[in-house]
């Protein structure tokens, strides 16, 4: 995408993707950025996911963007305006590490939880990142698309006559 089609939001990248404001940040800059919007209005934290870009490297980001393997998105509504906004920060595999926006909508804890869950998205400084959908013991994390399902061997009765 072309630097020139790019806007810019509080010092990030934002384009207008399928009539959805989507903005990019680095995760440096993300804690900032999501008070400075929850400042605009936008209060309410409605979504809060990871991705796994692991063998596709389809998806459009701003040219001063670097595609990453992983991806934390982030929707956001401002309830008296009606508007929506999309945040989305790229997460290396070496250090798929972000800051917890916890203390700014305590309602994305849970959420912060299942990312780490299901891809081992870290969230320096969370309250509480104990697994919430895995039992303690788990290995690995299942959402990533590296993850090993292994086999389980299904003995099944054989069919008279065949």
């Amino acid at each position: 995408m072309p630097e020139d089609d790019v806007e810019r939001l509080h010092g990030s990248a934002v384009v207008v993707n399928n009539n959805q404001t989507v903005v990019h940040t680095g995760k440096a800059e993300y804690h900032d950025l999501i008070q400075s919007l929850n400042d605009d209005g936008y209060g309410v934290c409605v979504d809060l996911c990871g991705v796994d870009y692991l063998g596709n490297d389809t998806r459009s980001l701003p040219v001063t963007v670097t595609a990453e393997r992983f991806e934390l998105v982030v929707n956001l509504l401002d309830v008296q305006a009606s508007r929506r906004l999309r945040v989305r920060v790229q997460l290396s595999e070496a250090a798929p590490m972000v800051a917890t926006i916890t203390d700014i909508h305590p309602g994305a804890e849970a959420m912060e939880r299942e990312a780490n869950d299901m891809f081992g998205l870290e969230f320096e400084g969370h309250p509480d990142p104990t697994p919430i959908l895995l039992p303690d013991d788990w290995q690995g994390h299942p959402l990533r698309k590296d993850y090993s399902m292994g086999r389980i061997p299904v003995q099944f009765k054989a069919v008279d006559g065949r």
